[in-house]
């Protein structure tokens, strides 16, 4: 193919990512008339990154960080939006690699793009790290978001898969709202800083939206 039509076929291929809906959201039944795309969350994930390397002065090279997050989810084109409660991370990693290979098969900079991708799921730098923890924080503020809009509203007895999940089981248990949960199973799981930590928790005692 001409560098024309690899262009013009990676394009498209990347616009479907606009049309790929955020699996955890259907799953919890969020209630809104739009919700979030995977491509919505990349941009989202990117300004987030932006925006904690400006207020914490990380140590990271933030063009790496954004180059990263902008095509950390090029497998979903093909896969969809899998979640931690439907296949393990080692099954994921492995159907991803492939879709991958797919997606970016006519590229040129194949080969460089296919590093990044693979260094932020090994998470051994600190770009990928930075920007892993990003990536999931980003997902617990839309949570509050969508909480706080009204969107949801949790039956902890409902046999659905993400109840079935010990740990959001016992927070929910415990009288936490949705994005109380989300935000508190995020600052167990993912062994934030405490940057991160301090913003989880700003989020989770105020308001988003005032």
């Amino acid at each position: 193919m001409s560098k024309e039509e690899n262009v013009l076929k990676f394009y498209v291929l990347c616009n479907k990512l606009k049309n790929v809906i955020r699996t955890g959201w259907k799953d919890w039944h969020v209630e809104r008339e739009r919700l979030e795309s995977v491509a919505e969350h990349i941009y989202s994930a990117q300004m987030l990154a932006i925006a904690m390397y400006s207020e914490f002065d990380y140590d990271v090279d933030i063009y790496k960080v954004i180059y990263m997050l902008a095509v950390h989810e090029l497998e979903e084109i093909l896969i969809g939006d899998l979640t931690q409660f439907q296949i393990s991370r080692e099954e994921k990693a492995k159907l991803g690699h492939e879709a991958i290979e797919k997606v970016l098969n006519s590229l040129g900079d194949k080969e460089k793009i296919k590093e990044i991708i693979y260094e932020f799921d090994e998470r051994k730098t600190k770009e990928a790290d930075f920007a892993y923890h990003i990536d999931k924080l980003e997902a617990d503020l839309q949570c509050k978001l969508y909480d706080e809009e009204g969107c949801v509203i949790v039956d902890i007895e409902k046999d659905t898969q993400n109840i079935h999940d010990e740990t959001v089981y016992k927070l929910l248990k415990e009288g936490k709202s949705w994005s109380e949960m989300w935000l508190t199973f995020g600052q167990g799981k993912y062994n934030y800083d405490q940057n991160f930590l301090s913003v989880s928790n700003f989020a989770k005692d105020n308001s988003l939206l005032e």
